[in-house]
């Protein structure tokens, strides 16, 4: 499973998070760090994020991907603020791409980004959260908000 859980981080938020804006920013010739403050939400999106994936891994009994699910509701950790921490943290990561390096076409993407998030949660996950969880979900749901607010 660790296999897995490597492969998924990789595939699905380090290519997000990392790789298109690395790319992005190598590509344009954009690598003079603009805003040290910046540094900030990307640091701290990173961290979240690893502990959201560890928190999956350790908590749920499974990975981040789709293919290999955790098979038990993951409500520690930061899971117990927002219902879905990794996306919020992604979405800091690229914020603070954007903000550090001073490309608002980054931060045009982050935007984007954050409202696929937020369509695949309401359209994808809940629906199926549901189906598998019942009232387990529906309990936490009406307790974690989906976001932070």
């Amino acid at each position: 499973m660790f296999t897995q859980a490597l492969l998924a981080f990789i595939a699905l938020p380090g290519v997000v998070a990392i790789g298109i804006p690395v790319t992005w920013l190598w590509a344009s010739s954009h690598t003079r760090l603009v805003q040290p403050l910046g540094l900030a939400p990307l640091l701290i999106g990173l961290f979240a994020l690893l502990w959201c994936v560890r928190d999956f891994y350790t908590s749920g009994k499974g990975t981040l991907a789709p293919w290999a699910p955790p098979t038990h509701l993951v409500i520690v950790g930061l899971y117990r603020y927002t219902r879905n921490p990794m996306y919020v943290a992604v979405t800091l990561i690229l914020l603070g791409w954007a903000l550090s390096f001073g490309v608002p076409g980054q931060f045009v993407y982050a935007v984007v980004v954050a409202f696929a998030f937020h369509l695949r949660v309401v359209l994808g996950e809940e629906p199926w959260l549901a189906r598998t969880y019942g009232t387990q979900w529906a309990h936490y749901s009406r307790r974690i908000p989906r976001w932070l607010w």
